[in-house]
């Protein structure tokens, strides 16, 4: 998943039937208490036989231990790999000439706006130590994004602390032809100190708490500075353990170190790989998702890019074998996260039209144990990231609340949280939401006015850090999550009249749920003080949020909704507006 500063733009809890306030840390509880429509409970039959997460495992294993960015050698093999995967499942190359075929993939490319970086190896060793500092077998993101090579002996070169990197400390320290050492983020600690200040490169430390450097002391985030063709120098974010030997080291007296890197910065194209399942009757319409592949960590997110390869080999075999026929195309983007769906989205507007869901898959492997994190559904925008309350949380990577008029109501939320659910029913598999923040390949959908919503982990103590490593994915979770958006979308890319009709009731259901819990938050806060005009306003929210939900559901059916379906849809919206309507007045 991306860092919120290079781009930024849901929970409700249990919502199937009968699920009045209960936690959805309690999955299996709470889904023990309905009934799975009976083709959506063979769809999960079809996959749980057949979804392999060891297999997924298998591909995150090989990814994982690559630095993997646009372009680059890492980045281009893992799309190989899936290629590879793509074609032994029996998908062919797209070919405009054939048009009944089924299965199909293409390689996309595009320029890339700088040169691709490879990072081949790098050391920090204080002059007079035996051992390195830092290095590359142990801390792969120790070099950051853009750096050049030293030469092959390295530069040796004495160590200035500038601390926090405020101006003051600039203006009183001589840091010219030297190595800078601060806390602060490499990229601004860079510009400062070697750009405008002449420093030969720079050594900086910056983890947020949620990363506990003080227990992962040799924790290092991935990083980049800007590409400087004129200096060709390097930074380079270092650990915690690093930053207090270098500290106790200075507070004796001068210190140099010894800083080798080894890099490749080459011409190359940004590649996208793109594998459809066709329709048989609906082609143009699509269930698309996205599973980024650059990135350098296991969970973050080779395990998207794993799960999402073995969700298309099952695909596949349903298909071929006849088993399931979906009616429209599921389509599954790997490539340059956000920049993937975007261009997907914004190359062909007719296409783009029929595009009915957009699920990314990012970092969906984890070890919950190790990672410290737990599995979430980043809901479209809805009522919960207005107000934020009751169990509603964000996460640790970072939500804002958002105004009433960003919210976009939408049945998608639910529906896949229920399938979720469904699973967890099965394997006590936790299941958790978080309201709306952005920042993965959901938002492109978003911003072109389609349902798009995340599966991800978080917290993650390893995020974006070089201990995101194949052991802290779990092949068991991969399979849960795989197995969950595999049926997700040949449901709604089989979906009849009956199964619409399922959907609606269930999302009727769903609503009351939710308009009981926050009743009762709303009373709560009334006990407490609370305006009665505020609480009426979120409950009216709520409703007027679940009585439009509703209304999209008329693409649901294949084909358009018949009579019947759409006076399901009709009564639903009736039964909630009524319901939402007592609870609003009951608040005084």
């Amino acid at each position: 998943m991306t860092d919120r500063a290079v781009e930024l733009a849901m929970l409700k809890r249990p919502v199937v039937a009968l699920l009045l306030a209960v936690s959805i840390a309690s999955p299996v509880r709470a889904q023990s208490r309905r009934d799975v429509p009976p083709q959506i409970a063979r769809y999960f039959q079809l996959a749980r036989a057949e979804y392999s997460g060891e297999r997924a495992k298998e591909l995150v294993a090989y990814m994982g231990g690559w630095f993997r960015w646009p372009g680059n050698t890492a980045f281009d093999a893992s799309l190989d790999r899936v290629v590879s995967q793509l074609r032994a499942a029996g998908y062919v190359l797209e070919d405009s000439t054939k048009k009944n075929q089924r299965l199909t993939y293409r390689i996309e490319k595009r320029p890339l706006r700088g040169p691709a970086w490879d990072l081949v190896d790098a050391s920090l060793t204080i002059v007079g130590d035996k051992a390195p500092l830092l290095r590359l077998a142990t801390n792969l993101n120790m070099l950051a994004i853009n750096s050049y090579s030293t030469p092959d002996s390295g530069i040796v070169a004495e160590v200035v602390d500038v601390g926090k990197a405020t101006a003051a400390e600039y203006d009183r320290s001589d840091i010219k032809g030297k190595i800078v050492f601060a806390d602060g983020g490499v990229g601004q600690v860079f510009t400062e100190a070697v750009q405008k200040r002449g420093a030969v490169g720079v050594l900086a430390y910056r983890m947020p708490g949620y990363t506990k450097p003080e227990i992962n002391r040799s924790s290092i985030q991935f990083s980049s500075i800007p590409l400087d063709t004129a200096r060709k120098t390097w930074g380079m974010p270092i650990s915690l353990g690093a930053i207090e030997s270098l500290r106790a080291a200075l507070a004796k007296g001068p210190v140099r170190v010894r800083v080798m890197t080894k890099t490749k910065l080459f011409p190359s194209v940004e590649r996208t790989v793109v594998a459809e399942v066709r329709g048989t009757q609906l082609p143009n319409e699509r269930f698309v998702f996205s599973a980024h592949v650059q990135e350098p960590g296991a969970n973050d997110n080779a395990s998207g890019v794993g799960a999402l390869a073995e969700a298309a080999r099952v695909f596949a075999k349903l298909s071929t074998s006849g088993a399931v026929q979906p009616k429209r195309t599921i389509t599954m983007i790997f490539g340059n996260e956000i920049a993937q769906t975007r261009n997907f989205l914004a190359d062909d507007s007719v296409r783009t039209r029929d595009v009915n869901w957009g699920l990314s898959l990012d970092m969906v492997g984890e070890d919950t144990k190790k990672t410290g994190g737990t599995f979430l559904i980043e809901k479209m925008p809805d009522p919960s990231a207005v107000w934020t309350r009751g169990d509603e949380k964000h996460s640790e990577w970072g939500g804002s609340p958002i105004t009433k008029d960003k919210i976009v109501p939408h049945y998608f939320n639910d529906f896949l949280l229920a399938r979720c659910l469904d699973q967890a029913a099965t394997t006590g598999w936790v299941v958790k939401t978080n309201p709306f923040e952005g920042g993965s390949d959901h938002t492109p959908f978003l911003q072109f006015k389609k349902p798009g919503v995340l599966f991800w982990h978080f917290t993650d103590q390893f995020y974006h850090t070089d201990g995101d490593r194949i052991d802290k994915v779990s092949a068991t979770t991969l399979q849960n999550v795989g197995i969950s958006a595999l049926v997700s979308a040949l449901t709604l890319t089989t979906a009849d009249g009956a199964m619409a009709r399922s959907l609606v009731s269930e999302l009727e259901h769903a609503a009351i749920a939710r308009l009981d819990v926050e009743t009762g938050l709303s009373r709560a806060a009334m006990s407490a003080g609370g305006n009665a005009a505020n609480e009426r306003e979120i409950l009216q929210t709520w409703t007027d949020y679940y009585v439009s939900s509703l209304v999209t559901m008329s693409d649901i059916e294949a084909g358009g909704s018949s009579p019947q379906t759409t006076a399901a849809i009709n009564a639903a919206r009736d039964r909630v507006r009524s319901a939402g309507a007592e609870r609003v007045a009951s608040i005084k």
